[in-house]
């Protein structure tokens, strides 16, 4: 995944739609945090097991959902000047050096 190319898209999309306006990164947050409520939403009431074994059309949902996600926090990094790959690389080597016995 290039995220400079998913960047260029998705303003693009942004740009052509005049949404610059709205996309603060308080509004960024909220949008991504409103999106992970809806990928919560499919494992609502499932047991572990369900939701290990999603049928398709819920599979596919919570793969728009997941989508969705990550394209509102690729767009909170650029309203934020930060480097995704950088943010997460230092994020996975600190959780490597806190949690790794």
């Amino acid at each position: 995944m290039n995220l400079d190319e998913l960047t260029q898209r998705m303003h693009r999309i942004r740009d052509n739609n005049d949404w610059k306006q709205f996309h603060s990164p308080k509004n960024l947050a909220m949008a991504a945090s409103v999106e992970m409520a809806e990928l919560v939403e499919i494992f609502q009431w499932l047991s572990e097991d369900q939701s290990r074994q999603l049928p398709a059309d819920k599979l596919a949902h919570a793969g728009q959902e997941v989508g969705d996600i990550v394209l509102y926090l690729v767009l909170l990094c650029a309203e934020l000047g930060l480097d995704m790959n950088e943010v997460v690389r230092n994020k996975l080597a600190d959780n490597e050096r806190r949690f790794s016995k």
